[in-house]
């Protein structure tokens, strides 16, 4: 009996499994990148964590910008285009995360991100980036999951096509 249930439970439970790593690096990743570019705006806040909600036009913050002068210091961008870069890629991205809308694509932008971190700004965070970077990979390879946008949008593209 062990092996009749084993044969018809596994791929049910790999199925749920692989669901909830994915959706796991969805948010995960999202909170933790939209949080980071909360630090870096003043004007909007928007802290689900924390339920803070502060209307606003937002702006890079004087911190954020004195942080990519002194700091962060990356090579080939002025701070001010760094800041503002980093600044609205950490609140675009993590909300197509979130959507599940163009997963891949904002995957492979919060990697990105990631390796530009672990190279130029905190190289010692490596256990950190490696945990950002493997969920980020694992999103590329396999997108957002059933409950994803991508997915409802593809299936909608299939019906259109067929």
């Amino acid at each position: 009996m062990s092996t009749t249930f084993a044969r018809h439970a596994a791929p049910v439970a790999s199925s749920w499994v692989a669901e909830a790593i994915g959706w796991l690096a969805r948010i995960g990743l999202a909170f933790t990148f939209w949080l980071s570019g909360q630090t870096k705006i003043e004007g909007l806040v928007l802290d689900p964590l924390a339920l803070q909600v502060q209307w606003g036009w937002p702006q890079v913050s004087a911190s954020a910008l004195e942080l990519f002068r002194s700091e962060y210091a990356l090579p080939l961008l002025p701070p001010e285009w760094a800041a503002l870069l980093a600044a609205g890629a950490e609140h675009v991205l993590p909300l197509l995360l979130l959507l599940g809308l163009g997963t891949r694509l904002a995957a492979l932008g919060i990697l990105g991100m990631t390796l530009v971190i672990q190279v130029f700004v905190y190289p010692l965070a490596f256990p950190t980036h490696a945990l950002w970077a493997a969920a980020a990979l694992y999103l590329l390879a396999h997108g957002g999951g059933r409950v994803a946008l991508d997915r409802l949008l593809a299936g909608r593209l299939r019906q259109q096509g067929a």
